[in-house]
């Protein structure tokens, strides 16, 4: 990256769209220069189900970046759910001609040209290449090779793969926006740096972030990413569950949820009596016991756990996980998440404590951390966004002109 550099990420979610604009500044840092968002319902357990609402909810939060930076954006990276991507390890080894000169720019730059020549099964196509470990004739194992004695060196890297499909989904989308795509990254490879401690990046972790409506999976061994997946439950599940059973409304059973949230019965301290307010029929102000609404949350995330456990033991990964960490919005207000957590996975659980995740609001860190991730991205001559200087075209007022056309045309 440079000095300068203006990167832009955009975070897809299942009820909002999110994103952040970045500065690399003197110090290599990235600089927020605002973040903002808007809701979506184009999205429907992890699938695009209306396109032009999508597009609509990127156009009003770039519009709304662009007011409050004041400069127009063009281009802009995008996470991707876990369930859309494929993770191929590879390896190559480049022969150097003179051991003498030292390992080039070039040289690395023409061994992760190299280690991308896979087959790509049909249907899927690369999206992302992460190098990561380099290793000289002598052993010696680094991260950054250049200025290296050796007359060789092997680069172990991950080809993220994803469906074709979905991809080309999020190019009419964006288009429909009045954007490019820099590029596509999956949200947990683009959280790990954001929501791990500094141990847990050298340890064998799953990383599980539970939104409104998904749960995505990350599992990394050490520096390798080595797994990810999406389950189509999330936060949002617990409340329309509150709803349905003790027949009130959304917004009730999300307060309700929030103020009661706890994963386990056990761990009832006082079982209060709960008025409920928005009651169907005739038993209005209805009362109930607060255990029985934490049974209603105990039996979905039971489920989210089940099926996560399920997932990871059919692809014969589970005893190579040492450890799990929650963040996401849809969990992480739950207490005792963790202790269930551990009770179904039978694996240590924890609530993330990465040393950057309290500075930055539930909102923003997926498309935050994707900024991080493209910023601290090696070996790349530039990851800037396209930005030019503030004019008066609206791109809301495109997308919406585009869309009335749609429809009424």
């Amino acid at each position: 990256m440079a000095i300068g550099d203006i990167i832009v990420g955009i975070d897809i979610g299942t009820s909002k769209v999110s994103a952040v604009v970045g500065e690399v500044n003197n110090f290599n840092q990235i600089e927020i220069i605002c973040s903002t968002s808007s809701k979506c319902e184009g999205i429907k357990k992890g699938k695009i189900i209306n396109e032009d609402e999508v597009a609509l909810a990127i156009a009003k939060t770039i519009k709304s970046a662009e007011d409050e930076a004041n400069f127009k954006i063009n281009s802009a990276y995008v996470t991707i759910p876990g369930k859309y991507a494929t993770i191929v390890q590879n390896s190559v080894t480049k022969e150097l001609k003179d051991k003498y000169s030292g390992i080039s720019t070039r040289d690395v730059g023409q061994a992760i040209m190299q280690v991308r020549d896979i087959e790509v099964p049909d249907g899927k196509t690369i999206i992302d290449i992460v190098p990561n470990e380099f290793q000289l004739k002598d052993g010696k194992v680094t991260k950054d090779p250049v200025g290296s004695l050796s007359s060789s060196f092997s680069l172990n890297a991950q080809i993220i793969l994803a469906e074709k499909e979905y991809t080309r989904q999020l190019s009419t989308i964006f288009k429909k926006a009045s954007l490019e795509i820099d590029g596509m990254v999956p949200t947990t490879l683009a959280e790990r740096n954001l929501i791990l401690d500094v141990n847990e990046l050298h340890d064998n972790v799953m990383l599980l972030d539970i939104g409104a409506g998904n749960t995505d999976i990350g599992v990394f061994e050490g520096e390798s990413f080595i797994y990810t997946n999406t389950i189509p439950l999330g936060g949002n599940n617990i409340t329309k569950d509150i709803a349905v059973v003790l027949e009130i409304d959304e917004e009730e059973a999300d307060k309700l949820k929030r103020q009661y949230g706890l994963a386990l019965k056990s761990f009832i301290d006082n079982d209060n009596d709960i008025i409920l307010n928005t009651c169907k029929g005739e038993t209005k102000n209805k009362i109930i016991k607060s255990s029985e609404l934490i049974e209603i949350i105990e039996a979905r995330i039971e489920e989210i756990f089940s099926l996560v456990n399920k997932d990871i033991t059919t692809q014969g990964i589970k005893a190579r996980i040492n450890n799990v960490v929650l963040t996401g919005q849809g969990i992480t207000n739950i207490n005792k998440s963790d202790v269930a957590g551990k009770i179904i996975l039978n694996i240590p659980v924890k609530i993330s404590t990465g040393r950057l995740i309290s500075t930055v609001k539930p909102t923003y860190r997926a498309a935050y951390s994707l900024v991080r991730y493209i910023a601290a991205r090696p070996f790349a001559k530039t990851v800037s966004s396209s930005i030019d200087a503030k004019n008066d075209t609206s791109i809301l007022s495109v997308i919406l002109g585009k869309i009335k056309e749609f429809f009424y045309s």
